[in-house]
């Protein structure tokens, strides 16, 4: 390997050593060593190599570190590569132009993981990430860490729920350009915001733990009633870890108090009664709950797990996205010739049912990932319903006006959605503005129509109004440029 490195510092093809003839005789051995001036133990090359030795080793903590300027192992990380670049800057080269460039090239190998580790921590989409995380931290301290510190009672409503399925829906639409560090970032944001999305929507309903039976049922009854009282602590105290508001406790000591809760549990006498032996499940069940949140400490070191590249989930989403842009060629292809008999609305049902199966693991990006394909599927199926009514409607004499204006929009609307559904391009594209201004003429028509009393009207402007954001919404997604 050294060999190897130090070829590459002047600027020469490793050989596998072949230049290295110990039978050659003594003679043509000298001229060979007049040939290459710097031996590699050189005290200029030694200490090139040295360096070398160190870089390898800061250099896959450089490429996986997700954190930010002001984390204590962004500053140890910087330290050491600015040491390591100090020590390259004053290797005596004697002025000789190969040991130069060796040391040029050592010191451009620290400068970029330097230059690496600065961009990823002040990426924009780094500081997006950090963003949405300390709007969630910060709901999250206000409306559970804080009353339940306080004593009071910790009100767990749909809009934090639904406020934090916001966070996470922003938080997978973050780019991360495919470099590693903030996919790691990313993916270890959401992992710790769906933990405790997970922990409160258990407690939506039940604002506090039940206590179904009386004390004076069976002595082990108040045991366990103590017991469920201190696991209802341990979940103020889980979010609070997860979310990186707690900083005495550790995942490992919250661990051990819950497994300290089992054993207390499992040594309880229930003497065959099934009411007190179902309890002491229940609040098992709840206990285990919160353990298997616990191992997020660690979660986000294998890149497998945020590299979605090779995921079998991926894999058949993309499988099924192949098959609706085959879908969807063929359904354009036959519109266009006013041939409206291919109609598969079959076959993309079936491909609804088997996103439907898709294993997300409660992977956010996974999740987000078979979103957008049922979109995509829906999209299609949408549009041969609107064809198919345009080409059915028949109008009577009774129509009212208003009504019959809706409909000329809809119909409209369904030649841009045809245009959508091919489009391809980007959101600088100049067809990417024509397809949003037409759209956005469309729902302008649509606020201008006055259904003057009419019900019917009514209901189907509404219907129209519907159909156009949702054709906007589709050509948004559709350039977003959205990633794994």
């Amino acid at each position: 390997m050294a060999v190897r490195w130090l070829c590459s510092l002047f600027g020469k093809p490793f050989d596998g050593g072949k230049r290295m003839d110990h039978g050659v005789p003594q003679q043509q051995h000298q001229m060979e060593q007049q040939q290459q001036p710097y031996h590699p133990q050189h005290p200029a090359m030694m200490r090139l190599y040295e360096v070398q030795k160190e870089v390898e080793s800061l250099g896959p903590q450089v490429c996986t570190f997700s954190g930010m300027q002001n984390d204590r192992d962004y500053k140890r990380l910087e330290r050491e590569l600015t040491r390591l670049l100090l020590d390259v800057d004053q290797v005596d080269t004697e002025g000789k132009p190969e040991l130069q460039g060796a040391r040029k090239r050592a010191a451009q190998e620290v400068e970029g993981l330097l230059r690496y580790l600065e961009e990823n921590a002040t990426h924009p989409s780094r500081l997006a990430i950090e963003e949405l995380s300390n709007k969630a931290r910060q709901l999250i301290d206000e409306r559970v860490v804080v009353p339940q510190r306080s004593g009071g009672v910790t009100e767990i409503g749909d809009d934090l729920v639904d406020t934090l399925q916001e966070l996470v829906l922003r938080l997978t639409q973050v780019k991360t350009e495919g470099r590693v560090p903030l996919r790691k970032a990313r993916y270890r944001a959401l992992t710790r915001l769906c933990a405790v999305q997970d922990v409160l929507e258990s407690r939506t309903q039940q604002q506090t733990l039940s206590l179904p039976l009386s004390g004076e049922t069976h002595e082990s009854v108040n045991r366990i009633n103590q017991v469920m009282v201190k696991v209802s602590v341990a979940r103020s105290q889980l979010v609070a870890l997860l979310m990186g508001l707690s900083g005495r406790d550790s995942c490992a000591h919250l661990s051990r108090i819950l497994t300290e809760m089992q054993v207390e549990l499992d040594a309880l006498d229930v003497s065959g009664n099934a009411a007190i032996r179902n309890y002491r499940k229940q609040v098992v069940e709840e206990i285990n709950g919160l353990l298997k949140h616990l191992d997020l400490e660690g979660e986000g070191e294998d890149t497998r797990r945020y590299d979605l590249a090779q995921n079998n989930s991926i894999r058949e989403i993309e499988a099924v996205r192949a098959h609706v842009s085959h879908l969807r060629e063929g359904v354009l292809r036959h519109c266009y010739m006013g041939d409206l008999s291919f109609r598969p609305k079959a076959e993309l049902q079936s491909l609804l049912t088997h996103l439907d199966q898709v294993d997300t693991a409660k992977n956010p990006c996974i999740r987000e990932a078979r979103r957008r394909a049922v979109v995509e599927v829906q999209a299609i199926i949408t549009f041969l319903d609107l064809r198919e009514a345009l080409v059915c409607r028949q109008p009577g004499p009774s129509e009212h006006p208003s009504h019959r204006s809706v409909w000329l929009v809809l119909g409209s609307l369904s030649d841009l959605q045809a245009q959508v559904l091919g489009f391809d391009g980007k959101r600088a594209d100049k067809s990417y503005m024509m397809l949003e201004e037409l759209l956005t003429k469309q729902l302008l028509a649509l606020d201008a129509v006055d259904p003057q009393g009419d019900e019917s009207t009514k209901m189907a402007r509404k219907q129209a109004v519907k159909f156009a954001q949702n054709i906007l919404n589709y050509l948004d997604m559709k350039t977003d440029e959205w990633e794994y």
